[in-house]
C-alpha cells in the first residue's frame, strides 16, 4: 500500500506548479510533524519519545533518517515539477538494488540462486539505462541513495512507526518552519496567496506524506530488507506509466529496452518467491 500511494505522488505535486520545491518540502515537514504529534498525544506515547531523545545513538539514527528523507522529498518534488518523472522512476528502480545490497551487507540476509540472477538482470537493465542517457542520471542516483539510506535507518530504528516519524519530522520542524516564515516575510510565500485549492493541497501535504510513511515504517520492520527492495518496483512502475500516459514525457525505444530488463528481473524474482512458498517441500529456504 505504501508503494502504491507513492506511485500516485507525481499527480499530487503536479497540481502545485510555480511553487518552489523547497517551500513544498518544508510544508510537507511542518504539517507532517503536526499530524504525527497529534497521533502521539492521543496515544500517550510521550515517554517513549522522550527516552529516545535522551539516547545519543537513537537520536543519531533518526537524525540521519530525517536528513535522508528530507533530501529525497526535495529532489523528488523538484524533478516532478520540471518534467522529469521518467528519471524519478529510474531512481526508484535503482533503489531496490541498493536495498538488496544493504540487506546482505548489514543484516546477513541471503538470496537464493534465482534471486541473485534476477538482481543481476535488474542491475544490467539499470546500467543500460544509465549509459543510454549519455550523462549521469543525477536525479535518479540522488533519489536512490537517499531512500536507500532511509530504508537502512528504519530497519535498525527502535521506535514505533508513529513515534519514529514524529521524531524525524520534529528534528526537521524548526528549520523548515523558520524557512516558511522567512519567505512569508519576504513576500514570496505561497501559502494563503495561491488560491483555496492550492492552499488546501499544501496543508494536506502533511497527512498525504504521513500515511504511506507510516505504512512503510510498519512494514519494513516485518520483512527482510531484500524483499522490501523488490516490492519497491511497484512505485516506479506506476510513476513511469503516469509520466508517459498522463504527462506525455518522452520514452524512447532505448529506454523501453532498459526498463524491460528491470521488469523481467522483477517477474523472475516474483516467480521464484511463488514457487518457494507454494512448494516448500522442494527444500529451498526463504530469504533472510
Amino acid at each position: 500500500m505504501a508503494y502504491a500511494l507513492w506511485g500516485f505522488f507525481p499527480i499530487y505535486w503536479k497540481f502545485l506548479p510555480g511553487i518552489s520545491a523547497l517551500q513544498l518540502t518544508c510544508h510537507r515537514i511542518v504539517w507532517s510533524c503536526v499530524v504525527l504529534l497529534i497521533f502521539v498525544a492521543r496515544s500517550h506515547e510521550w515517554s517513549a519519545l522522550w527516552s529516545a531523545i535522551r539516547s545519543a545513538r537513537v537520536l543519531g539514527i533518526y537524525a540521519v533518517a530525517a536528513l535522508a528523507i528530507a533530501f529525497n522529498w526535495l529532489v523528488f518534488v523538484w524533478a516532478v515539477n520540471v518534467g522529469q518523472i521518467v528519471q524519478t522512476s529510474l531512481g526508484y528502480f535503482i533503489n531496490p538494488l541498493l536495498s538488496v545490497v544493504l540487506g546482505v551487507l548489514f543484516f546477513g540476509e541471503r538470496l537464493r540462486a534465482l534471486q541473485w540472477v534476477s538482481v543481476g538482470l535488474a542491475a544490467v537493465g539499470v546500467l543500460y539505462l544509465t549509459v543510454a542517457l549519455g550523462t549521469p542520471p543525477w536525479i535518479a542516483l540522488a533519489l536512490a541513495a537517499s531512500f536507500g539510506t532511509y530504508c537502512l535507518m528504519k530497519k535498525i530504528a527502535p521506535l514505533s512507526a508513529v513515534q519514529g516519524l514524529a521524531l524525524e519530522t520534529g528534528i526537521l520542524f524548526a528549520p523548515a518552519a523558520a524557512y516558511l516564515v522567512s519567505v512569508e516575510l519576504a513576500g514570496t510565500g505561497a501559502l494563503l496567496h495561491s488560491g483555496f485549492a492550492r492552499d488546501a493541497l499544501m496543508l494536506c501535504a502533511g497527512p498525504v506524506t504521513t500515511l504511506p510513511l507510516l505504512l512503510f515504517a510498519a512494514g519494513v520492520r516485518r520483512i527482510p530488507l531484500s524483499l522490501v527492495g523488490i516490492l519497491q518496483y511497484i512505485n516506479p512502475t506506476m510513476q513511469i506509466l503516469i509520466a508517459i500516459l498522463i504527462y506525455s514525457e518522452p520514452f524512447t525505444r532505448v529506454q523501453l529496452a532498459g526498463f524491460g530488463l528491470v521488469w523481467a528481473a522483477l517477474a523472475l524474482f516474483a516467480v521464484d518467491g511463488y514457487v518457494t512458498h507454494r512448494w516448500p517441500q522442494l527444500g529451498v529456504t526463504d530469504v533472510g
